[in-house]
């Protein structure tokens, strides 16, 4: 588990950078926004080779125990060892994740109207964090 932010006041219109540096041996990490711990509005989870997946993008989102349907994306641009920088822009219904050389969507599907939590989770070191 890395850093937790909470109280981060994400807008729809504003973006999030984060900075960091991934694991020689990384298997997977995760980035999580939401309003908090139990309501993640998107659950990041690049894998290297975790729960069967290689090289993926995984993304979803949870209301308290409950997980959504997952969301993949086949564009991995992660290398292990590498560093990483990923942008989450957050719009009125969903989430534009910029990853290098790729963006995608992600929907709002808990309908958060601001995202206050942020967390890194895994094989994964955070360098920067920064928000505009």
């Amino acid at each position: 588990q890395g850093p937790v932010c909470t109280n981060l006041g994400l807008k729809p219109g504003q973006r999030l950078t984060v900075k960091g540096k991934i694991a020689p041996n990384a298997k997977s990490f995760v980035m999580n926004l939401g309003k908090d711990a139990t309501f993640l509005g998107l659950h990041f989870n690049p894998r290297f080779d975790a729960h069967g997946d290689v090289n993926t993008i995984v993304c979803n989102s949870k209301k308290v125990e409950e997980w959504g349907a997952e969301h993949r994306e086949t564009v991995f641009p992660f290398q292990k060892g590498g560093t990483a920088e990923i942008t989450f822009a957050v719009n009125q219904n969903d989430v534009t994740v910029h990853v290098p050389g790729h963006q995608f969507t992600f929907p709002n599907r808990l309908n958060l109207s601001v995202f206050d939590y942020f967390d890194t989770q895994g094989d994964f070191t955070l360098q920067s964090l920064s928000w505009e």
